[in-house]
C-alpha cells in the first residue's frame, strides 16, 4: 500500500442525508471543505438500502469540485455495514475520498474495514489504499482505545468526536448536544477532546469536532467551535448551511496571524542562511524567533494556505 498525503482541508464537514436527493444536490453548491453523505443516523432503517444507490448516483453524477467526498456507513454492530461499503465503493470508488466509520470501539474494527476496502479495490482494479478512513469515537470504550484505533491503518485520516452518542454512553446530564451539562463549572468535554487530539497527532491524523445541534444558534456554534479550534482541532461538523461560514472562519487563522506566520518563516529562513549570518535565533521586530518558532509558524501558515488566504505583508531583510 503506497503512502498518501492524508491532510485535506476539513474546517467544515457538512452532513447530508444519503436518502435525500434534494439535499445532496444543494450540498454541492455550499462552501464546505468536506461533505459526508450519511447512510447511518440520517437514514431511517427502511430507507438505508435505497440510500446506498442514491449516494452512488450523487457521487458519480454530482459536481463535488474542491470538496473532500466522504460516505458515512453504518457501524459494525449492524447488519448493514458490509453491504454499505461494497455497494458504495464498487459503485463510486473513483469518486470517493473516504469512508467514515461510526461508533468505533477498537482497532480491529478499523482493520476489518481496511481489509474489506482492499479486497474491493483489488477486485475492481482501483488503486489500492487510496480511499481513506475516518474513525468516529462515540462511546467510552472507543475513547479508552483511541490510541490503538488511531494507529490501526495507514488509511486513517481523521479521528472524530461524536458527542450525542458519547454523552448518552457516559450518562452525561444534558439533552443539548454540544452544550455544557448543568452543574459542572468547567468544560466537560476538555478531557475527551484532548484525548482524541493526542491520539490523532501521535499518528499525524486530523482531529475533528462533532456537531452542534442548535442549528439556528450560530453564536453558540462559534463559541463551541472556538474552544475546539483553540485546542488545535482541524475542523467541526456542520449540520446546516448557516454553520458553514462560521466553521470556515473559526478554523482558519486570522489575517494578522497568517501574515505573522509567513513573516516568521521568511525571516528564519534568511537569518539561518549564509547571507543572514547562519544564526540559530534572531529578532523579528521585538520578537525572538528560533526553530521552535518556525515549527509553530508552519502550522498557522499551513492552515492559512489551505484556506486560500493571501498574505498582505512581505519580509524585507535588514540592512547590513
Amino acid at each position: 500500500m503506497t503512502a498518501l498525503n492524508r491532510q485535506r482541508p476539513r474546517r467544515s464537514c457538512l452532513a447530508v442525508p444519503g436518502s435525500n436527493p434534494r439535499f445532496l444536490e444543494k450540498a454541492q453548491g455550499l462552501p464546505a471543505d468536506q461533505v459526508f453523505l450519511d447512510l447511518e443516523d440520517a437514514c431511517a432503517p427502511l430507507a438505508k438500502e435505497g440510500a446506498r444507490h442514491t449516494v452512488v448516483e450523487a457521487l458519480n453524477q454530482g459536481d463535488w469540485t474542491g470538496k473532500t467526498r466522504v460516505v458515512r456507513v453504518n457501524d459494525w454492530t449492524t447488519h448493514w455495514t458490509y453491504r454499505d461499503v461494497i455497494t458504495v465503493v464498487e459503485g463510486a470508488g473513483p469518486n470517493l475520498d473516504c469512508i467514515m466509520l461510526p461508533k468505533v470501539q477498537d482497532a480491529q474494527q478499523i482493520v476489518a474495514l481496511d481489509l474489506l476496502l482492499t479486497q474491493i479495490e483489488k477486485t475492481m482494479g482501483f488503486e489500492v489504499g487510496r480511499i481513506g478512513i475516518e474513525a468516529q469515537i462515540e462511546n467510552a470504550k472507543g475513547l479508552v482505545n483511541v490510541d490503538a484505533i488511531a494507529g490501526a491503518s495507514p488509511r486513517l485520516e481523521t479521528i472524530i468526536f461524536g458527542p450525542a452518542d458519547f454523552m448518552a454512553s457516559i450518562n452525561m446530564k444534558s439533552l443539548v448536544v454540544g452544550e455544557q451539562p448543568p452543574g459542572y463549572g468547567a468544560d466537560a468535554y476538555h478531557y475527551i477532546l484532548m484525548r482524541i487530539l493526542m491520539a490523532a497527532r501521535t499518528y499525524d491524523l486530523q482531529a475533528i469536532d462533532g456537531p452542534y445541534l442548535q442549528i439556528k444558534n450560530v453564536d453558540g456554534y462559534r463559541e463551541v467551535a472556538g474552544r475546539a479550534a483553540a485546542l488545535g482541532f482541524d475542523g467541526k461538523w456542520v449540520l446546516h448551511p448557516g454553520q458553514v461560514e462560521a466553521a470556515n472562519e473559526v478554523f482558519s487563522p486570522s489575517q494578522e496571524d497568517y501574515d505573522h506566520a509567513e513573516l516568521i518563516l521568511d525571516a528564519y529562513e534568511w537569518h539561518t542562511s549564509e547571507a543572514g549570518g547562519k544564526k540559530g535565533s534572531a529578532m523579528l521586530g521585538d520578537e525572538m524567533i528560533d526553530e521552535a518558532s518556525r515549527k509553530m509558524a508552519l502550522v498557522v501558515a499551513g492552515k492559512g494556505r489551505a484556506a486560500g488566504m493571501i498574505r498582505t505583508s512581505k519580509f524585507e531583510a535588514p540592512e547590513a
